[in-house]
């Protein structure tokens, strides 16, 4: 991961330095900023790779930012980009598409080598994720991007939701080698698309990647109720929009069955739990853990572990 913010270069400098190194050459773009404000600009941001990937968060005060068509020859990037705004707000707009703003939370999806204009809405100016993704690698062949401008993704929807559930993930997964990261990239990646009208529902790529999304969301699912001893199929099913024999087979393709799932996190998080609450009882762990009964807690912690809870939490870390 490679880190850098405005306080290394000197306080004059740091618009400039900002506009024609980061701005131009990390993200290909025209930055611009009135004189007189340019002595307090501030901005950071991290890069990491997932695989051929790349995941930006950025944050600076407020500029006008413009992807130019010449900017776009001098930088192309041929990519699919996946923004989420983090904090205040964004406003997107441009020749070629419709005037939108993104909230705390949303999300946006575009081809990269089209021009637009963007500005924060407030004064904390910008804070979000962008993940850009070759085209190469997940855009099906005779597809067009050409017409996939800077959208919001709509809000509240099934795929909104599972495009959110794949973009944590890859955010999550700090220390996941490539090879890890990938399936989950053309995963997301495959959803946006899908979530624009570029690939076919029906297709093969697209079942993969939403039952990827779909297996992706169930854990997020899982773990939200994971101390409910009314976690069960159906109720997650319910959740996800899908039959409980579609749930079942998700889970049955990982080699491990949603009850074994379910077990794994609910000893997982009692392992945390023991280690973190000392004041905790045993009984309260398990019953926290979502254990219907302390006796089911002690033969599968024991069949696990190799021993007690009490030994497990007497145990030196």
């Amino acid at each position: 991961m490679h880190t850098w913010s405005t306080d290394q270069v000197d306080p004059r400098d740091r618009f400039d330095y900002w506009r024609e190194v980061r701005a131009k050459g990390l993200f290909g773009v025209t930055a611009e900023l009135e004189p007189d404000r340019r002595q307090d600009f501030f901005g950071e941001f991290t890069l990491r790779q997932l695989g051929d990937a790349r995941l930006v968060e950025l944050r600076a005060s407020p500029y006008r930012v413009e992807r130019r068509t010449g900017d776009i020859a001098d930088a192309a990037s041929d990519s699919l980009c996946i923004y989420q705004q983090l904090g205040g707000g964004g406003w997107f707009g441009g020749a070629l598409l419709d005037e939108f703003a993104v909230r705390d939370g949303m999300f946006a999806t575009s081809y990269s080598d089209l021009p637009y204009r963007t500005v924060p809405l407030h004064d904390d100016g910008f804070q979000l994720r962008i993940i850009k993704i070759p085209v190469a690698n997940v855009v099906p062949p005779g597809a067009e991007l050409g017409e996939l401008v800077p959208r919001p993704v709509q809000d509240e929807t099934a795929l909104q939701m599972l495009l959110e559930s794949c973009f944590r993930d890859l955010i999550e997964g700090k220390d996941a080698a490539a090879a890890d990261t990938a399936p989950m990239v053309q995963a997301l990646a495959h959803i946006a698309l899908i979530e624009r009208g570029i690939m076919r529902p029906k297709s093969r790529l697209a079942q993969q990647a939403l039952r990827s999304a779909h297996l992706s969301l169930a854990r997020r699912l899982i773990r939200r109720h994971l101390s409910s001893a009314a976690l069960t199929p159906t109720l997650i099913a319910g959740l996800l929009g899908i039959s409980v024999r579609h749930l079942h087979i998700l889970f049955e393709e990982t080699g491990n069955s949603f009850s074994e799932t379910v077990t794994m996190l609910r000893l997982a998080q009692s392992r945390r739990l023991l280690r973190e609450q000392p004041r905790q009882t045993i009984a309260e762990v398990a019953y926290a853990c979502g254990f219907e009964s302390l006796a089911t807690f002690y033969r599968l912690f024991n069949a696990s572990e190799s021993m007690t809870p009490g030994d497990y939490r007497a145990r030196p870390a």
